[in-house]
């Protein structure tokens, strides 16, 4: 396995355990141990995850992995979302799409659609990845808000974001999280960024929050909106018979991409 293939593996792993060690990367991958340091070494320099004897632990991590070591964590579950969002836009829609893994599978379902040469859509949005993903297609006009980019999301925030966001209509606005509980609600991990997707749910005439099955019952630092902001919720069939009466005894209406 090529070293970047690799580091990025090792990043997965941290994500989905919280810690890794030497004698569980030597195994897997089947580099030697000293190999093994070193690339734990190099993640560390870049302030992705923190050493520890024998291994590195995931809780110093400044807010989250960097979008790109995330893309393809349920990648599957997110692909289907992204469909069935896609199949809830109309031709000719305004449609706004916060940053995000989950929202970017959105827009290349959108992207994918034969249907709109007559009646394009307009997709606004502050995640420059996506704006970058989408600004090919000459039957989606992209509208790329203002702001600071946040370097792990690659998503805009600040003043500049809030100002256009105020002064536009959506049709629908498809909102990733980190987060997404039956009472907290839907949460991120940057105050920032839940500012933004807060004003980009209220311009919306139907905003739905958007999280992989492994979200959920997941509260992050900063809320974004309860059922009053958010009525509808769309997930994947990972969803606890549990978790889908508790969202809809809060007030949500439930989609499940299959």
């Amino acid at each position: 396995m090529k070293r970047t293939a690799r580091l990025t593996a090792i990043l997965d792993l941290l994500a989905a355990q919280g810690e890794i060690t030497v004698e569980e990367l030597v195994d897997r991958f089947g580099a030697s141990p000293a190999t093994a340091r070193r690339d734990l070494d190099s993640l560390a320099e870049q302030r992705l995850l923190t050493r520890t004897h024998g291994g590195a632990v995931a809780q110093s991590v400044a807010y989250e992995l960097p979008i790109r070591y995330k893309s393809h964590l349920r990648a599957d579950e997110k692909d289907r979302i992204g469909r069935a969002a896609s199949a809830l836009v109309a031709p000719g829609s305004v449609v706004g799409l916060s940053g995000g893994t989950t929202t970017t599978a959105i827009a290349a379902a959108l992207a994918a659609r034969d249907d709109l040469a007559d009646q394009p859509l307009t997709i606004v949005t502050n995640a420059v990845n996506i704006a970058a993903q989408l600004a090919t297609r000459p039957d989606i006009k992209v509208v790329v808000t203002g702001g600071v980019i946040h370097s792990r999301t690659y998503e805009l925030v600040g003043p500049f974001v809030e100002q256009l966001l105020r002064g536009i209509r959506l049709d629908v606005a498809f909102i990733g999280v980190n987060g997404m509980d039956p009472v907290d609600g839907a949460s991120t991990h940057d105050e920032r960024e839940a500012a933004v997707n807060r004003i980009m749910a209220e311009r919306a005439r139907r905003p739905i929050v958007v999280a992989d099955s492994g979200k959920i019952g997941a509260s992050a630092f900063a809320a974004v909106g309860d059922a009053s902001l958010f009525p509808t919720l769309l997930t994947d069939t990972g969803l606890s018979a549990a978790y889908r009466t508790a969202f809809q005894d809060a007030g949500y209406e439930v989609l499940l991409a299959d």
